[in-house]
């Protein structure tokens, strides 16, 4: 028997690179989806197959609809889509919603929420032929509202809970399990301002920041058998926050 495959867009750094190398752990093989960082992919592609597991980065823009198909077609040039991980986002523009340039915003709310739309939307014929799964990265921002931060990335992330739920309803029907991580204060790249972690660690209630494996480990939990039962799930995994 081949072993289950999944796509996980923004697989290249933080998150999404842990969720390519825990899935490799899990037995997985994996789509290392990237946007610019090609050099980078290709060492998260080498962690995976130094666990035993097939890889491949694939360049896309998960904002554009042609190039998120290639990504899906390059896909199954290794098999079946089992799953996907929709990982890629970021929270480029900072500040309060008033002094932000709308390009601006408009960039990071077409990654963060259309950038997880379009994978879906692609995938979904695929996964229904495998009774796959499919998991959302949300954010702990989504219901805090990052106030004097990112509102507008909160939003995207609210919407993104939105979508989860809705097409856990829609899909049910079509064997396609859809759940949604929602991490808190992690530490990777995502911060424009590296101390960010250490100075709002102690607004958390574990008084810590995470780390990306340990958000890694939902993911894979939620793309495996032993959440069999779980759909339209928001895991929360925020140290209380």
């Amino acid at each position: 028997m081949s072993a289950p495959l999944a796509v996980v867009t923004g697989g290249s750094r933080g998150i999404g690179a842990a969720v390519c190398r825990r899935l490799a752990a899990d037995g997985w093989d994996v789509v290392v989806g990237y946007r610019h960082a090609r050099a980078t992919a290709e060492r998260v592609a080498d962690d995976v197959r130094a666990a035993g597991r097939r890889a491949l980065p694939v360049g896309a823009d998960v904002t554009d609809e042609a190039e998120v198909e290639a990504l899906l077609v390059a896909a199954e040039g290794l098999g079946p889509v089992t799953g996907l991980v929709t990982s890629a986002g970021a929270a480029t523009a900072v500040g309060r919603l008033e002094d932000l340039p709308v390009a601006a915003i408009r960039a990071d709310l077409e990654l963060d929420l259309l950038g997880t739309l379009l994978p879906i939307r692609a995938a979904i014929p695929r996964l229904r032929e495998t009774a796959g799964a499919i998991v959302t990265v949300s954010s702990g921002a989504a219901t805090l509202g990052s106030p004097g931060e990112f509102v507008h990335y909160a939003a995207a992330k609210a919407g993104v809970d939105a979508l989860t739920v809705g097409l856990s309803k829609e899909l049910a029907a079509d064997g396609i399990r859809v759940n949604a991580v929602a991490p808190g204060l992690v530490v990777t790249d995502f911060h424009l301002d590296p101390g960010r972690p250490d100075r709002l660690a102690p607004t958390v209630p574990m008084q810590r920041a995470g780390e990306p494996e340990e958000i890694a480990a939902a993911v894979s939990w939620l793309l495996s058998a032993d959440a069999s039962y779980t759909t339209g799930a928001v895991l929360r995994v925020a140290g209380g926050r």
